[in-house]
């Protein structure tokens, strides 16, 4: 049987990704098949995640073999097929490629396709151009846009510490009762 699964992003509108993957294949196939589609790089950790209808997290498959006390069982991409944890058309899913800022496309599994069985899995659809893998200076980034300066102003580079005074500070003598909730 083939799956096809939609891929969404909540950062890019006009993302889309259609892959299409045996149902046999694992869940590392899968993670390969996103990965190839949005010209990724392949050293970072990820996770998918099975999910209710309401996008609430339930079952993880990891890259690697994680120890968890978890109450569910722990489910590795390589050794888990697609068929073991999915099978209804409109399962979601999220996976998670950007663990740090949680940030993951949202999946759903869209057709199934019996009766068919495909080698490799492909990208059938691409639309649009997929968010950045890993936000490189999310704090600049973000100081940057409340600001509404560059986010390269101000950094390191041309700073001079023998022109910093620390007498032009004054004295700041600020005591405990200035965190008090009465100063906020």
């Amino acid at each position: 049987m083939i799956y096809k699964f939609i891929l969404l992003s909540d950062e890019v509108d006009n993302f889309m990704r259609e892959i299409q993957i045996d149902s046999e294949a694992t869940f590392m196939e899968l993670h390969d098949a996103i990965l190839d589609s949005v010209k990724y790089g392949k050293d970072q950790i990820t996770s998918f995640f099975v999910c209710s209808d309401d996008w609430e997290k339930e079952q993880e498959v990891t890259q690697i073999e994680m120890d968890t006390s978890s109450e569910y069982d722990n489910y590795v991409m390589d050794e888990t097929k697609l068929e073991e944890l999915v099978s209804d058309e409109g399962q979601k899913l999220l996976f998670v490629f950007d663990m740090m800022n949680e940030r993951s496309f949202f999946m759903e599994l869209r057709e199934t396709m019996p009766g068919m069985d495909l080698p490799m899995a492909k990208c059938s659809v691409s639309k649009g151009t997929a968010p950045k893998q890993i936000l490189d200076d999310l704090f600049a980034d973000f100081a940057a846009s409340a600001k509404g300066i560059d986010a390269t102003i101000g950094l390191d580079e041309d700073f001079d510490d023998e022109n910093f005074d620390d007498e032009e500070l004054g004295d700041l003598n600020i005591s405990d009762d200035y965190f008090s909730d009465q100063n906020y």
